[in-house]
């Protein structure tokens, strides 16, 4: 697998031939994968290597000049790249998308940018837009490229097209089983287990504190049923996405995991937590014995859910 990095400072020409898929690929969810394995299909067809072409940063930092720390997604750039490659792309082209790419006429993205990427074939979705103020679109894409080009129409489920936002809004308002199921994949956020002040440990409930990327989209504060991938091992967990009410209030939101069977030291690991199911809100307790009790009812039913 190769990433190679297209900017206007440095265009050159990549030296192999490829079909490539093109879009932001926010969540790289059902309606993405059908773009990725109709590349994979026609690379196959004019025998060159597949490739997914994405841009960073996100093209609404530079279009609506919103800063970085703003925008939510449901997958970071590594996560995306992994799904990719997982889904069978074999090379990956960011477009590093500034100012100048921006203003590019659709003529001038085309055959600057684009043909640039040495294509034999792009495949697009139906809305995909591109040169200064969204003017190209996929109709003139196809009527003006000297390759060809696929437009992929939508991918509907229960009568809606499956979109990133459409995915946000699920992920928003805990709706992790229908955000899944649309993803095609477990909803995963990726982070590094930091230090907390160990307070679960003192009542048989101790946690993993999670630092995780900024730009994640915002869950539903409560408990959820999850996977905690960590140390090359997949775990049963409950996770608490909240402020801790009860004992150990936090300021800011507090992801915290306790991983069913599991007692080792994490502290600066990197772990993989996969959302499942949410369980319930999270709540202010009258006092200690209350919580352990909630909580143990919660580990039964994470041990239910996930067996």
């Amino acid at each position: 697998m190769r990433i190679e990095t297209i900017d206007l400072k440095h265009l050159k020409k990549l030296n192999f031939p490829i079909c490539a898929c093109i879009g932001y690929f926010d969540g790289l969810h059902k309606g993405h994968r059908v773009l990725i394995d109709e590349t994979i299909k026609i690379a196959r067809q004019y025998q060159c290597e597949s490739a997914l072409i994405t841009f960073d940063p996100d093209p609404w930092v530079t279009l609506k000049n919103i800063p970085e720390y703003e925008l939510q997604h449901i997958t970071t750039m590594r996560q995306k790249i992994n799904l990719a490659v997982e889904f069978g792309i074999e090379n990956i082209i960011i477009l590093k998308f500034d100012k100048k790419m921006a203003e590019l006429r659709p003529d001038d993205f085309l055959e600057d940018v684009i043909k640039s990427c040495n294509l034999k074939a792009l495949v697009c979705g139906f809305d995909f837009k591109y040169g200064y103020k969204g003017l190209g679109t996929a109709t003139t894409l196809k009527k003006n490229a000297d390759f060809k080009v696929v437009v992929v129409e939508p991918v509907e489920e229960y009568g809606e097209k499956i979109s990133s936002s459409r995915i946000t809004a699920l992920l928003n308002n805990g709706e992790i089983q229908k955000a899944n199921e649309l993803l095609g994949h477990p909803f995963e956020m990726v982070g590094n287990v930091i230090q907390g002040r160990h307070k679960g440990r003192t009542f048989g409930f101790p946690t993993a504190n999670i630092s995780v990327a900024h730009e994640y989209v915002t869950l539903k504060p409560g408990v959820y049923a999850c996977y905690a991938i960590v140390l090359g091992e997949k775990y049963k967990a409950m996770v608490n996405i909240g402020h801790n009410p009860t004992m150990n209030f936090t300021q800011y939101l507090s992801y915290e995991a306790h991983i069913l069977n599991f007692d080792r030291n994490i502290y600066g690991k990197r772990i993989s937590i996969q959302f499942i199911q949410y369980l319930r809100p999270e709540m202010k307790f009258k006092n200690l014995n209350n919580l352990i009790m909630q909580l143990e009812q919660d580990r039964f039913t994470v041990q239910r859910i996930l067996k």
